[in-house]
């Protein structure tokens, strides 16, 4: 059975949110998750917590080399707030901490390290080999899998060898992470990782649930480009955990690495 297409009202921008006075966001349909249609997708709110990150200081000579999200609970398709707070401020390495609260409770918590960049091109090396250009594979439908509008917000290039649990796929998205604003490519990158759960089922959605409690992102570079690429592995074990695995990729090579834990259980009929 394949998943409805989500009802898109007349006048939603395309956007996944809309900014509002006192530093509220409201979401709209594109954020809608897959799991159930009143929850916001963890893709674009970790695309969101990213740009609040990078935005508190707003230090150009740092990149956001890693971020590690936990994910407090389902998150609530209603208005959203984020405070953000420096943890350890230092010239070259600062740790901030990001909480994003919506349905009036905090629903996910994130720390990230900034950390400063220097020319390193000498002794650079040890990635994965480069995926194809995503311009090799044909369309890939994700609405064949999974509901959702922001499933639907997606454009997906797959490569044909992929398997169960095993795979690669291109990901890119024309919709803005914030209507009217600007980002940056590192928080277009986060705003697409968290779909790496599910881009290579190893169980049908509609039987297994398997949704992440958390989501850790390392970057050795600043991405460009709009297309993301996801080389993944998804492991479950036989005690009702399991982990997505994923290195990820930009046009011009391998850019980082994600993990994802993952609570394992069968759906009631």
């Amino acid at each position: 059975m394949v998943p409805d297409p989500p009802e898109i009202p007349e006048d939603e921008p395309r956007a996944y949110y809309r900014r509002l006075p006192g530093g509220i966001y409201a979401p709209t349909v594109h954020v809608q998750g897959a799991w159930n249609d009143h929850e916001q997708h963890m893709a674009p709110v970790s695309g969101l917590m990213a740009l609040a990150l990078e935005e508190h200081e707003g230090r150009d000579d740092l990149l956001l080399a890693r971020v590690s999200y936990e994910i407090l609970g389902v998150i609530p398709r209603e208005p959203t707030e984020i405070t953000v707070t420096t943890i350890r401020p230092g010239r070259t390495i600062e740790l901030v901490e990001a909480v994003l609260v919506a349905g009036h409770r905090p629903a996910v918590r994130a720390t990230a390290w900034f950390m400063a960049t220097g020319d390193t091109s000498a002794v650079a090396g040890g990635g994965p080999e480069p995926m194809p250009h995503p311009d090799t594979w044909e369309p890939w439908d994700g609405g064949a899998v999974w509901p959702g509008g922001y499933i639907a917000s997606l454009e997906a290039r797959r490569d044909p060898a992929t398997t169960p649990g095993r795979g690669r796929t291109w990901l890119r998205t024309d919709v803005e992470l914030v209507e009217g604003g600007t980002h940056s490519p590192t928080a277009a990158l986060l705003g697409l990782v968290d779909t790496a759960n599910g881009l290579f089922v190893r169980q049908s959605p509609r039987e297994w649930m398997f949704p992440n409690i958390d989501l850790t992102v390392h970057l050795w570079r600043r991405p460009v480009g709009e297309w993301v690429g996801f080389d993944t592995t998804v492991v479950f074990g036989g005690d009702g955990i399991g982990v997505t695995s994923t290195w990820l990729h930009d046009v011009d090579g391998p850019v980082g690495r994600a993990e994802q834990i993952l609570t394992v259980r069968p759906l009631r009929p």
